[in-house]
């Protein structure tokens, strides 16, 4: 069973707007795919104690996972770094989903990402017809 780990915003993101795209992920993916949810620790940012506990745990989600699905809806320093880590030093497939056309997006994200599409939905189809899960006849 391929792994999917749901790289996005989080920190100075309004808690729903993080959670919501993920459950919809999880929601068509999960029964086919393994997700990992960083959000299913309950580590606050800004927490001294916490930042290095945040960081390699998302790490090892990157590491675990065969495919990135990236919400790149904003600017966010984590989901950038965790994209150069996925693409640049695992050489890790990176399906990001953004509202962004072309001309606006970084080109960080643009070199780092293997393919930007216009929306959740059609990344998820995407990574469905070109990864096929466990349930493919």
């Amino acid at each position: 069973m391929k792994t999917i780990y749901l790289c996005g915003p989080i920190m100075d993101e309004h808690e729903g707007k993080a959670r919501a795209w993920r459950e919809a992920a999880k929601k068509e993916l999960g029964r086919d795919y393994r997700v990992l949810d960083p959000m299913r620790r309950n580590f606050k940012d800004r927490e001294v104690d916490s930042a290095n506990e945040i960081v390699e745990f998302d790490l090892q989600d990157v590491r675990e996972a065969d495919i990135i699905l990236v919400n790149y809806s904003k600017s966010s320093v984590g989901t950038s770094m965790e994209v150069f880590y996925a693409s640049h030093e695992l050489r890790k497939f990176v399906v990001a989903f953004s509202p962004y056309s072309f001309q606006d997006c970084s080109p960080w994200m643009v070199r780092f990402c293997t393919k930007i599409l216009p929306s959740l939905e059609h990344a998820m189809a995407y990574i469905k017809e070109h990864f096929p899960g466990t349930n493919v006849k």
